[in-house]
């Protein structure tokens, strides 16, 4: 094969992606399968997510050494001192929890349009990379169908990375050609992209080589062309971290959280009927849709109002207060000691046993309206998991409402770590939003009584909250999402199945 030189490559835009389910493509990932040249991004979101703001805080005072020895040294060098920063003394279990829940998200809004084009056409997908493998091969399988994927090895003890780079070494130039010829030996790829001088070691190794140029303003993949959706996340940040922001992160944390106990101490102390203009004093807006119906008369001997909610953050039920102005009971699953200490309304933990908990709800009720979340958990995309229907048995005083919310630094839920910190990553946002839409009640001959069954009911309000949000319904459950992201759920052995066809129109 004739060597060509890097600028003799043709444009990725050039290339042609009909007729190719039975060619072999192997392409680089930043700057290439992904819009951004960057990696810092997605090295500071295993930095805070691994451990925390100190990791963070190294990771960027680190960042100026990299950059240095990038430009004046080697694409190696600069790339070491990243891996050691964020990776030094994790263990791998962790890595590969973070790698599964929270990168993907971030990659899937950066996939180049052109790359994706012509990576998704072909039959085989090889990815080579210089970011460690361990870092990037949950998303490249299970979200790009990638069938290959060779990266940088990190070096691990006891379980535990040391920071170092195995054998060869971090993968670019020569060390990216002698990984594929490793894998293909003799056999010649048919198509090789990159987006760099240094890949075109790779790139002539391949019957055809495409450049992928610096397109920063070009806009992403849409989320309805993935192979599948990205339903469920976790994680504490909602945007990419750049240096910059980065370091705003570092700053906002202390006096975010000082924030966060007085949101959290004025929701707590003062009267419901006040916490609406206290959050909105102190910068958490609220927006409050439909008409809510009035407090039940217990004179009247019925039952109160069962409020059912899309789950979002365990703040619901507060918001929800705060939105008519006065407290309404909650029954919750699965929230920290801690929470239950700071709320302002009252709390009862369902047991997961049927007969219990309708006997639980059911006295409430009599005792006045109730909120509900019937997902079981929450989800941050715009999506509705699937609603549990034991709800709809127990009353026909039924009132949907729709709950949303918008943070802009940090996620107030988490599946993997401490529950206890989801409200003051909630309140520690600059500016956060809460969206609280009252539906009309359930006419009587939508309810059980009338002869629909549970799940109708159940099934009836998810697609009403769900066209009133413009989100899509699922039939994913608490477990699904939480084998997902934390790998277990103590009594499902096998792993949910994330096929397209499981997301349900509404």
């Amino acid at each position: 094969m004739v060597e060509m030189s890097f600028e003799s490559f043709k444009t990725v835009d050039k290339c042609t992606s009909s007729g190719r389910d039975g060619h072999t493509v192997v392409a680089d990932m930043d700057g290439t399968l992904l819009r951004g040249h960057s990696s810092f991004p997605y090295f500071a979101l295993f930095a805070f997510e691994i451990s925390g703001i100190l990791r963070l805080l190294f990771l960027l005072l680190a960042a100026p050494l990299a950059g240095i020895l990038y430009y004046f040294v080697s694409e190696s060098a600069g790339i070491k001192v990243l891996i050691f920063a964020t990776f030094s003394g994790v263990r791998v279990g962790d890595i590969e929890s973070v790698a599964r829940a929270v990168l993907p998200k971030f990659y899937s809004m950066d996939l180049h349009p052109e790359s994706w084009r012509v990576f998704s056409a072909c039959g085989k997908r090889c990815v080579l990379t210089a970011n460690p493998r361990i870092m990037v091969e949950a998303f490249l399988k299970e979200y790009l169908g990638a069938d290959m994927v060779i990266g940088t090895e990190i070096a691990t003890y006891k379980g535990r990375a040391t920071g170092f780079v195995c054998h060869p070494g971090v993968l670019v130039g020569a060390n990216k050609a002698a990984a594929l010829r490793k894998v293909f030996g003799d056999e010649s790829p048919e198509i090789g992209l990159g987006d760099r001088k240094t890949d075109y070691a790779f790139m002539n190794l391949c019957q055809e080589g495409y450049v992928v140029p610096r397109e920063p303003d070009r806009e992403a993949v849409s989320r309805d062309k993935l192979p599948k959706p990205i339903v469920f996340h976790d994680g504490r940040l909602v945007q990419k971290p750049t240096p910059l922001l980065a370091l705003l992160i570092i700053l906002w944390i202390p006096v975010g959280f000082l924030l966060a106990c007085l949101r959290i101490a004025a929701g707590a102390l003062l009267p419901m009927r006040l916490v609406y203009h206290a959050f909105r004093a102190l910068g958490v807006r609220i927006t409050v849709r439909g008409v809510p119906p009035p407090p039940a008369e217990k004179s009247l001997a019925r039952s109160g109002v069962l409020f059912i909610c899309s789950h979002r953050s365990l703040l619901d039920p507060i918001f929800l207060s705060a939105a008519l102005g006065r407290p309404i009971a909650a029954v919750t699953y699965s929230v920290s000691r801690l929470s239950e200490f700071l709320s302002p309304i009252k709390t009862v933990r369902l047991t997961r046993d049927r007969a219990r908990d309708a006997a639980m709800i059911k006295k409430l009720l009599e005792e006045g309206d109730l909120v509900l979340c019937p997902e079981g958990t929450t989800c941050r995309e715009p999506f509705l998991l699937r609603f549990s229907a034991l709800f709809a048995e127990l009353t026909d005083q039924i009132v949907p409402v729709a709950m949303a919310n918008r943070m802009s630094m940090f996620h107030g839920t988490t599946a993997r770590g401490w529950k206890g910190m989801d409200p003051f990553y909630f309140f520690m946002n600059p500016s956060p939003a809460y969206e609280v839409t009252f539906l009309n009640k359930l006419p009587p001959e939508l309810t059980c009584t009338a002869g629909k069954s549970s799940h109708e009911v159940a099934n009836y309000i998810q697609r009403l909250i769900a066209a009133t949000l413009s989100y899509q319904c699922t039939s994913f459950t608490r477990k699904d999402k939480y084998k997902a992201l934390a790998g277990n759920d103590g009594t499902v052995a096998e792993k949910p199945n994330f096929e397209k066809g499981k997301v349900m129109g509404c």
